[in-house]
């Protein structure tokens, strides 16, 4: 089975785990505030990676000492669950983001968590890991973090102004909230900055074929449409010429428009560059499509 765009960045980012606790920590913060479950009552993170079902266990070894409670295993074709509900776990990773898991009401951004810039991008690389997305950018250019608290999206959205060159659109979509990215540029930036430049470059080299056969198919109907106006304006002119012919009037036209007429009728194919050099002495384009457009307008009289 053929690995998503989306499947194939988080196995980018994976391939490299945090070198500071302070960022694993930050990591862990973005995972769990993007992941299915977050709560007192205990943690749930789904996911289809097996790249990201790796490398969980050792981040939250190296941000929270401890272990999950449960965890798939390695074999298994479902999704890859992973569940912490064990009281003193629990409590152990709400301290260490300054929650209080007895008294906790709504959860939130905690700044302290990101006191260092490096620890800005490992905050949205686990945020797009655990509830991220990327789309084929063979058929179109978002990405996309999803969490269900009302408050983290938006208190991610303004971080993300403040860290980025460029801001997320934000929205909410059947009880969830959404920060999105729908231009190739930002979303080539954005996976650059989370640690998948390989991705990056797929968006951007996906964009130039785009640009390129657009480039092409445009050039083309440009071409038909030159074509078809110039075998309109060839077949206006053959018709205007027998028409003289019918009226007798081709022999009594002075010798240049004469001699544009018989060229016409003896090469109907030809452009008006080639019948203006036909004429003798040779004429400009101009002049040739001047002539022809004279016998027309005696055609009509």
């Amino acid at each position: 089975m053929a690995i998503s765009f989306s499947a194939s960045a988080k196995a980018e980012i994976c391939r490299g785990l945090p070198s500071k606790p302070c960022c694993a920590v930050a990591e862990c913060f973005g995972i769990l505030l993007f992941c299915n479950s977050f709560s007192p009552e205990g943690i749930r993170i789904v996911t289809e990676s097996r790249e990201f079902a790796q490398a969980l266990p050792k981040l939250f070894k190296k941000a929270f000492s401890l272990e999950f409670d449960s965890q798939p295993q390695e074999d298994t074709a479902a999704k890859l669950i992973f569940t912490l509900t064990d009281p003193a776990k629990l409590q152990a990773v709400f301290s260490r983001f300054g929650f209080d898991r007895d008294k906790l009401l709504q959860l939130h951004l905690n700044y302290s968590v990101f006191e260092d810039s490096c620890c800005h991008s490992a905050f949205l690389r686990g945020a797009f890991l655990a509830g991220g997305s990327v789309a084929d950018p063979e058929k179109g250019y978002h990405l996309e973090l999803t969490t269900t608290h009302a408050g983290v999206a938006r208190q991610c959205f303004a971080l993300m102004q403040e860290v980025l060159p460029f801001a997320p659109g934000l929205v909410r979509r059947s009880g969830s909230h959404v920060l999105y990215f729908k231009h190739s540029d930002n979303i080539s930036d954005f996976l650059t900055w989370l640690g998948a430049p390989v991705a990056a470059m797929g968006i951007m080299e996906a964009r130039l074929e785009k640009e390129l056969n657009n480039k092409v198919n445009r050039r083309c109907n440009c071409d038909d449409a030159n074509i078809s106006k110039v075998v309109k304006a060839a077949q206006e002119q053959l018709a205007a010429i027998r028409i003289l012919q019918q009226r007798r009037l081709l022999q009594h036209l002075p010798k240049k428009l004469s001699d544009a007429a018989y060229a016409r009728l003896n090469n109907p194919e030809a452009s008006l560059t080639e019948l203006a050099a036909m004429m003798q002495p040779p004429i400009t384009k101009p002049a040739m499509n001047q002539r022809l457009k004279k016998l027309v307008s005696l055609s009509k009289e």
